[in-house]
């Protein structure tokens, strides 16, 4: 019985095979094995299977199947061909060569044989040339960078040529095969910048993808001695090291997700105890005399890119965890650095950002409570331990570190700003005559003030002591400074009009005194940062935004400052908050007026809306921000540093591509100075609420650009994904509508977008949009229906029993809404062009087709009625006993009156159409011409 059932599974296996079903055929043959002890039958299934493999590309699983078939019967000639193609994809050259060399002596007239052969041996013999040459190469560069007495351009070509070897697989292999650590390393000793430089990036390319040799190099060459070259001044040499650090973290972690092969797959290297040593080397750099600024900023970057988890939906945290317990103190004494003291470490302006980036990140990455109130006990315990009455630097270095925190977890900041003394220390080192205690208290009382109950406790404490050092001091870092923490206090109300926490016009001048450092450009860049955002806040002020925009140089100083790549790019934030603000595109509550009745009731306070906050102003000042360069600021503002462009910039980044994107007529600017791809990655990473606002405003530049201009070359293949996620009920209506009207612009466009658009399962959302109420709604999801009906897996739908598709498309044909019938005609008229099938199942989906067809034909709008003819003319050509049918019926009637018609400019392409149709029933008999 099991023989028999075996042999009947050999059977359908081999229909499926024909039929090019091969996963069900691979299914039929696997069945059968499990039932058969029969050698021949066992051998003829697994060289069936292995066919199957070749044609799924699953050329592992075909060379074994193949080897199976050939241990039962060694002279099975199709097994070995088989084996040989699967093993020359695997690029095991040298024994797909002994195969077909096996199979050639079986068969020695066999041309097919004959010609792999040829090949084969011409492949092999370039392998070996390739791999002899790739040797003496790699032995010549050595030699010439070795040698103390070779030339400078020689040095250079030779050091270049080692780089590029050591990013090819074959190329890292020979030189890790020829003793090249060692001689890498030994270019290391030189001590020569230029050619420690060219051995760490070889290195980094050995290393990349391949976990073996990245485990031997990290031990050879020793994590002491790369950390050491890390925290090297030198910035080139520190971002090289950097690379290959994380090349190997990458490789190490399972990150690089290359496929491996052969001997790579089968080592299982215990990894962990290694990538363990190398964070907490990393950690012990943050808190080294002897590591330079720069080098501390790549071992943060490092901690920040590795510790806290990609992806919140894996459990594991246990990297974050370790990094608390054993790291925690030493971020935060990074955190708490005060450039002035005596006992600083070594800093440069991004130093103190990255750690509070870094900080905000392993506490977002904890996942309960007792995690979060153990982070905050360190914290607490940190800071209280630095209070002391005798000693003012250690007091100051508390407030730092405070100060620091609330740059990054703002919610731990404002915890810890109740700690017992921690805001009157602040209030009292305003009033001390140290420059550098004053610097540390504006600015950690700038950094205090963001929420209304706590700047309302430094306006009744601190702003007289703030407005003394403002007067008082020349020092222009703890003017501008003491400046930003007046309008940060200014603007506490936010663009509440009635909540004004300074006297009329205060605002103005305080933002005035901004906009005139920001365009001073004597005056170093971290310091004009501070004026920047001294106008984020002050910017929620109505008069103050419509002031700013009109400032064209101190609108381009700006612009200039976010762009300039030397620059502290923590500037990032605040540039993107001043333009959300002058563009009023953050989150506005809607105002019910029966609730603003009960409050003016009840005596509560109401918000107020400024005069200048009308659309009106909103419009101008968009126009002018248009003109002043803005859409080439934030795209250069797209392409900062990871770290440094956190997810909360990206979303005030969309926002204001948003806005600017809200006419029409200005997305053409947009799209040439950058901004179509500059969305691409705000759609894509970022917090949801940015990934929205970023897919709307590519849906608003789709819906009216050309796409080949907005989004070049693959780029638009990229903006598919995020106009499909607007298709969601969450999603507002104008989201939707938008995203419709992009998708049908790009499913114009061409098939492999049409597949695209397919692929990304948009289809059942396009269909639910056609059953809307709403009619815009409706008209967009079935214009865009018969784009993608060209699509032959889109027919494929239509074609399929059970579902009621064409059905709906019929019966938009007869809405009363002229948009909506013409793209359901379009798509019908194509889809009874492209499928008889289709014509035969329009007659029987609905009672009401033939009088849909005739309203369709008789139609006032030119473009209806041509669609109309042009199904009347598909029904009639695919089958004589439905055109019998139709020319029965009133059809007939409306052909002949519009194909008598005079075809003048506007009427040729119907009436050329309802002639066509008469003429073919001329040719069924049904009807004869008259003389």
């Amino acid at each position: 019985m099991a023989e028999a059932e075996a042999a009947q599974l050999k059977e359908e296996g081999n229909r499926h095979f024909q039929l090019q079903d091969y996963k069900a055929a691979t299914k039929s043959y696997s069945q059968a094995l499990k039932l058969t002890k029969d050698k021949a039958l066992l051998a003829t299934l697994y060289r069936n299977r292995a066919a199957c493999g070749l044609k799924t590309e699953s050329y592992v699983q075909a060379a074994s199947d193949a080897s199976r078939a050939i241990d039962i019967n060694s002279s099975d000639i199709k097994a070995l061909y088989r084996r040989c193609q699967a093993l020359e994809h695997l690029g095991k050259l040298d024994q797909a060569f002994k195969d077909v060399q096996r199979c050639a002596t079986l068969e020695p007239r066999n041309q097919n044989f004959q010609e792999t052969l040829r090949r084969l041996n011409t492949s092999i013999q370039e392998k070996l040339r390739v791999q002899f040459s790739t040797d003496s190469r790699v032995q010549k560069m050595f030699e010439i960078l070795l040698d103390e007495n070779s030339e400078a351009d020689k040095l250079e070509k030779a050091a270049n040529n080692l780089i590029v070897l050591g990013r090819e697989e074959a190329g890292a292999e020979r030189i890790f095969q020829n003793n090249g650590v060692a001689l890498l390393l030994q270019l290391v000793d030189t001590k020569r910048p230029e050619l420690v430089l060219a051995a760490v990036r070889t290195l980094s390319g050995m290393c990349s993808g391949h976990r073996a040799r990245a485990t031997v190099i990290l031990h050879a060459v020793g994590i002491d001695r790369i950390c050491s070259l890390m925290a090297v001044e030198n910035e080139e040499m520190s971002l090289a090291v950097c690379n290959l650090l994380q090349a190997v973290i990458d490789s190490l972690s399972g990150e690089d997700k290359r496929e491996h092969q052969g001997k790579e797959e089968a080592l299982v290297l215990d990894t962990k105890k290694d990538l363990k040593q190398i964070t907490n080397h990393l950690l012990d750099m943050l808190v080294s005399k002897k590591v330079s600024g720069q080098g501390r900023d790549q071992a943060m970057n490092l901690l920040n890119k590795n510790v806290p988890r990609k992806d919140l939906a894996i459990h594991d945290n246990s990297r974050t965890l370790y990094v608390v317990d054993n790291g925690l103190r030493k971020i935060l004494k990074v955190v708490g650095q005060v450039p002035d003291l005596p006992s600083c470490l070594p800093l440069t302006d991004n130093t103190r950002m990255l750690a509070s980036i870094l900080i905000n990140k392993l506490y977002d990455d904890l996942r309960c409570d007792p995690e979060r109130d153990h982070f905050r006990k360190i914290c607490e315990e940190y800071i209280t331990s630095k209070f002391d009455p005798q000693d003012m630097d250690k007091n100051v270095i508390a407030i730092q570190t405070v100060s620091g925190i609330l740059q990054g977890p703002f919610d731990l900041g404002n915890q810890l700003l109740g700690l017992k003394g921690v805001m009157e220390m602040m209030v009292a080192l305003c009033g001390s005559e140290r420059e550098v205690d004053q610097l540390v208290a504006v600015e950690a009382l700038i950094h205090a003030s963001t929420k209304l109950s706590r700047a309302t406790f430094i306006i009744t404490n601190g702003v007289s002591l703030l407005k003394e050092i403002y007067k008082t001091t020349k020092n222009e870092k703890i003017k501008i400074r003491t400046l930003v923490g007046l309008c940060k206090l200014g603007s506490a109300g936010g663009t509440d009009y009635g909540l004004r926490q300074f006297a009329e016009g205060s605002t103005e001048k305080l933002a005035k005194q901004c906009r005139k450092w920001l365009c001073n450009a004597s005056i170093d860049t971290r310091t004009r940062r501070w004026a920047v955002e001294g106008l984020a806040y002050l910017t929620l002020d109505a008069d103050v935004k419509d002031d700013f925009v009109q400032d064209i140089p101190a609108l381009q100083a700006m612009f200039e400052l976010a762009k300039a790549s030397t620059t502290d790019k923590t500037i990032l934030y605040s540039v993107a908050t001043t333009l959300v603000n002058c563009t009023n595109s953050y989150d506005v509550k809607e105002v019910i007026p029966e609730l603003v009745q009960l409050a003016k009731f009840s005596k509560q306070h109401v918000p107020e809306e400024h005069p200048k906050d009308k659309k009106d102003f909103i419009d101008m000042r968009v126009k002018r921000l248009l003109k002043a360069g803005v859409t080439s600021a934030l795209a250069c503002m797209v392409k900062a540093d990871s770290a440094i462009l956190t997810d909360q910039t990206k979303e005030l980044l969309a926002r204001v591509f948003l806005a600017l994107c809200d006419n029409p007529k200005d997305r053409g600017t947009i799209v040439a100075q950058g901004g179509g791809k500059a969305l691409l990655p705000l759609a894509l990473e970022g917090t949801d609420v940015g990934k929205v606002k970023a897919a709307h405003a590519l849906a608003k530049i789709a819906a009216v650009s050309n796409p080949d201009i907005a989004f070049p070359g693959e780029r638009v293949y990229e903006v598919v994904r995020p106009l499909v996620s607007l298709l969601d009920t969450q999603r507002d209506g104008l989201q939707n509508y938008e995203a419709l009207l992009g998708l049908t612009n790009l499913s114009g466009r061409s098939d492999r977008l049409r597949q695209k658009i397919f692929k990304e399962k948009a289809l059942p959302d396009i269909e639910n949009y056609m059953f809307e109420n709403h009619d815009q709604l409706r008209q967009a999801a079935t214009e865009c229906m018969c784009n993608m009906v060209l699509n032959k897996e889109v027919q494929e739908r239509f074609l399929a029993d059970g579902n009621d598709r064409l059905k709906l498309v019929v019966l938009l044909c007869g809405e009363d809404d002229e948009k909506v019938q013409n793209a359901a005609a379009g798509a019908l008229a194509m889809l009874t062009a492209a499928h008889k099938k289709l014509c035969l199942k329009m007659t029987q989906v609905t009672t009401q087709w033939l009088e849909i067809l005739q309203r369709l034909c008789l139609h006032d709008r030119l473009s209806v009625q041509h669609r109309g003819l042009v199904i009347a003319y598909n029904l009639l050509a695919a089958d004589a006993e439905l055109a019998k049918k139709l020319v029965e019926s009133e059809l007939l009637e409306i052909l002949t009156v519009v194909g008598k018609q005079e075809p003048d400019e506007k009427r040729a392409e119907v009436v050329q159409t309802a002639r066509e149709c008469l003429i073919k029933c001329m040719d069924y008999g049904f009807i004869k011409p008259v003389s």
